[in-house]
C-alpha cells in the first residue's frame, strides 16, 4: 500500500471511529448504568487520535513538509488537537459529558475533510516560496492546537448552559478550585406572606437573619427556623406553598456536573488563550519576515485579534470581575462561534492572504 493510499484508508477510518465514539459517549450518557461505555467511548478516541496523527506523519512523509499548508491537513489537525484536548479535559473533569461535546465535532470535521472537499484540496502540493518556512510550523500548530482547546473549553461552557438551563444559579470560587459555594434564592413564609430572601451555603447566613444549621445542602433548601425578629418558617422551593413563579432548584447530580463543566471550561479556555497568544505572535514575526509587515489588517489577522478580545474578556470577566456561573459561559459560547469564523469562515469566503479561494 503506498501512502496516498494509506492517507486515504486512514482519513474514512477517522471518520467512522469517532462517528461510532460519539454514538457510545451519547449511549453513555442516555444510559449512564451500563457498564464499560465510557471506556470503550474513550478508547474509540484514542483509536480516532492515532489514525489522525498517522494520516499526519504518512502526508508529512509524502510532501517533505510539515502537512499543514492547506486546508484539508489543518481541518484534520485540528481535529487531532480536539482529540487530544477531550483528554485532557476528561482527566480533569471525570465526566463522560465531555465525550459527549466534543466526539461530534471532531467527527464532524473530519466527515468535512473527508467528505466534502474537492479531490484537489485533499492532495499535497508544493508549497508556495511564502510558506517554505519554519514559521509554518511554529505559527500555525499554537494557532490550531490553541483553536482546539479553546473549542473544547467553550464547548463546556455550552454543556454548562444545557445542563443549568432555566436556573438562577451562580457558582463561586470554582476558578480557581477552592471549592464552590451557591447563592440560590430561598423562599420564607411569615404570617401567611411570602418573603424573598437570599441565602449563602457556605456560610448558612440569611439577608434578614440567620439560619438555624441544617438549612441547605447539596443546593436544595430543607427545614429550618429563622430568628427576624418573628416567628419564620423557612420552606423548600419545591414545596407547593410556593408560588408557581419560583424556580426550581438544581438536583445534588446536576449542580454537580455543573460545577464540574464550569470549572474545567475555564481552565481549558486558560490553556487555549496563551498559546492563541503566543501564535498571534509568531504570525507577526512571520509576516514581517515574509510580506515586511507584522500587520497588515488581513481579514484573518481581524478575526483572530476579534478571537483574541473575545477569550481576554471572559478570562477579564472571570478572574477580575470574578463572574460565574451563566453570565462567563454565555461569552464563551459566543467564543466557540468567532473561533470558527476565524478559522473557517475567513479562510473559504474573504479575500485575503490567508484565503484558500475556494468559493471566490
Amino acid at each position: 500500500m503506498d501512502l496516498v493510499s494509506l492517507q486515504g484508508w486512514l482519513d474514512n477510518a477517522s471518520f467512522a471511529v469517532l462517528f461510532l465514539t460519539m454514538l457510545l459517549y451519547w449511549a453513555g450518557a442516555a444510559f449512564p448504568k451500563i457498564p464499560y461505555l465510557q471506556v470503550i467511548g474513550a478508547t474509540g478516541m484514542a483509536i480516532a487520535n492515532l489514525c489522525i496523527a498517522a494520516l499526519l506523519g504518512a502526508r508529512w512523509i509524502e510532501a517533505g513538509y510539515f502537512p499543514l499548508s492547506n486546508l484539508y491537513e489543518s481541518l484534520f489537525f485540528i481535529a487531532w488537537g480536539i482529540t487530544a484536548m477531550h483528554f485532557v479535559a476528561e482527566n480533569m473533569s471525570r465526566s463522560p459529558l465531555v465525550g459527549v461535546v466534543t466526539a461530534p465535532v471532531a467527527m464532524a470535521i473530519a466527515a468535512f475533510a473527508t467528505l466534502t472537499l474537492p479531490e484537489q484540496m485533499q492532495s499535497a502540493e508544493p508549497l508556495v516560496p511564502a510558506l517554505k518556512s519554519n514559521w509554518l510550523m511554529m505559527h500555525v500548530s499554537v494557532m490550531l492546537i490553541s483553536y482546539a482547546a479553546l473549542m473544547v473549553g467553550a464547548l463546556l461552557a455550552i454543556a454548562f448552559l444545557v445542563v443549568t438551563r432555566g436556573q438562577n444559579i451562580e457558582l463561586k470560587g470554582s476558578s480557581v478550585g477552592t471549592g464552590a459555594y451557591r447563592q440560590v434564592p430561598y423562599r420564607l413564609q411569615r404570617h401567611g406572606e411570602t418573603v424573598t430572601a437570599m441565602g449563602t451555603a457556605a456560610t448558612g447566613t440569611m439577608a434578614s437573619g440567620t439560619m438555624a444549621s441544617g438549612a441547605v445542602a447539596s443546593g436544595a433548601v430543607a427545614s429550618g427556623a429563622i430568628d427576624m425578629g418573628n416567628t419564620a418558617v423557612l420552606t423548600s422551593l419545591a414545596s407547593p406553598a410556593i408560588s408557581a413563579a419560583a424556580t426550581l432548584p438544581l438536583s445534588p447530580q446536576r449542580l454537580s456536573l455543573a460545577e464540574i463543566l464550569d470549572n474545567i471550561s475555564y481552565r481549558m479556555i486558560g490553556l487555549g488563550f496563551p498559546l492563541l497568544t503566543i501564535g498571534i505572535i509568531a504570525g507577526a514575526v512571520w509576516a514581517n519576515e515574509a510580506w515586511g509587515s507584522y500587520w497588515s489588517w488581513d481579514p484573518k489577522e481581524t478575526w483572530a485579534l476579534i478571537t483574541w478580545l473575545v477569550f481576554a474578556a471572559y478570562l477579564h470577566s472571570r478572574i477580575t470581575k470574578g463572574w460565574q456561573g451563566r453570565r462567563p459561559a454565555i461569552l464563551a459560547a459566543t467564543g466557540f462561534l468567532v473561533v470558527w469564523v476565524c478559522y473557517l469562515g475567513v479562510n473559504l469566503l474573504g479575500k485575503g492572504l490567508h484565503s484558500y479561494g475556494w468559493f471566490f
